[in-house]
């Protein structure tokens, strides 16, 4: 039986408190070494690949969008089904927005760097998805170490900094026991296991 919508909320709820508590204590230890502000996109251009949670996630968002604010929400799903349309050429078909093989990947991802998320309003320079952006958006900035293993920071933050400090302000995230069963359900749900954001955002 295939999960309703409303089954995913409590617990990604809980999901994204966990997050943002660890996020949290990586801005209080980065300080001004964190470059991350409204209006700055570093992390908005060029695709990545994002997890069956992650979809389902920014496809309710569209959606409460387009309760909210019909016009915004129409025009992501039209930044939306452009970027599908420049992508669909480069990936197998019917892949749903999955990459496939890490050389392939890395070809697509080279290509397609300089497009911006379509959940981006190129004239505020904000997301318009921003409460229901996916963890890699939420995550992305401060040194972390997320299931063990350590990610550099953002290139804008802790420039110049020593190899050291940049370390004492690496923080730790573990959500795995939060975010497995949700993704499991997700993909129960019909939610590609991995897709790319513009493809979740395609409205039928």
């Amino acid at each position: 039986m295939t999960p309703p919508r409303s089954a995913f909320l409590p617990g990604d709820r809980r999901l994204l408190a966990v997050v943002d508590a660890a996020m949290a204590g990586a801005a209080r230890r980065s300080g001004e070494r964190l470059a991350c502000r409204p209006g700055c996109t570093e992390c908005c251009i060029g695709p990545f690949p994002i997890s069956a949670l992650d979809a389902e996630r920014l496809s309710r968002g569209l959606d409460r969008l387009a309760r909210a604010d019909p016009a915004r929400a129409d025009a992501v799903a039209a930044r939306a089904r452009r970027a599908v349309a420049l992508f669909e050429p480069d990936l197998p078909p019917g892949s749903a927005g999955a990459l496939g093989d890490e050389r392939a990947q890395d070809a697509f991802l080279t290509k397609h760097a300089a497009l911006p998320c379509p959940a981006l309003d190129p004239a505020t320079g904000l997301c318009n998805l921003y409460a229901h952006r996916p963890i890699a958006c939420r995550t992305f900035g401060p040194p972390m170490r997320i299931e063990g293993t350590p990610l550099p920071p953002c290139r804008l933050c802790f420039v110049d900094a020593p190899p050291a400090e940049v370390e004492a302000c690496r923080t730790r995230l573990d959500c795995a026991a939060e975010e497995g069963p949700l993704e499991d359900a997700a993909r129960a749900s019909g939610f590609p296991g991995e897709t790319l954001i513009a493809f979740a955002l395609v409205r039928p």
